[in-house]
């Protein structure tokens, strides 16, 4: 079984899609096995992160803000690819520091992800973006 999951962001954060994912795993009746999710971008990542507490995401987006600044920061004045904005380079890279694919058991069609546990898309630009991902379960 193969899907995509088109998600809207508004700029930089995670945008929870956990439901989604449960949706299509119940209307295709999935028993046990494996679901695979791949973003199909370079600038926003995949995370399993917590879903309870919203300062944990804000968080991590000022964690990695700090850790990978935008490209008209002093601090990234060796960067060369910047003629998509100051924005673009450090969001690809955040998205390689970060996973892009993720791999999650599946019992009785739910997933097994823990309590607090949900799916996300990282986005890494500064602007919205239409993402996919790309989902398998076998």
């Amino acid at each position: 079984m193969q899907t995509v999951f088109a998600i809207s962001t508004d700029g930089p954060g995670l945008t929870e899609f956990t439901p989604d994912v449960a949706r299509w795993l119940l209307r295709e009746s999935a028993g046990d096995g494996l679901l695979t999710l791949f973003v199909r971008h370079t600038s926003c990542s995949l995370l399993i992160q917590e879903n309870a507490d919203p300062d944990v995401r804000r968080d991590l987006i000022a964690y990695l803000s700090r850790l990978v600044p935008p490209a008209d920061d002093p601090s990234m004045s060796y960067l060369r690819h910047t003629l998509e904005g100051p924005d673009d380079m450090p969001a690809h890279i955040k998205a390689a520091l970060l996973p892009v694919s993720l791999s999650i058991p599946v019992s009785g069609g739910k997933m097994m992800l823990g309590a607090w546990q949900g799916i996300y898309l990282f986005e890494h630009r500064a602007h919205p973006h239409r993402r996919q991902v790309a989902a398998q379960f076998s």
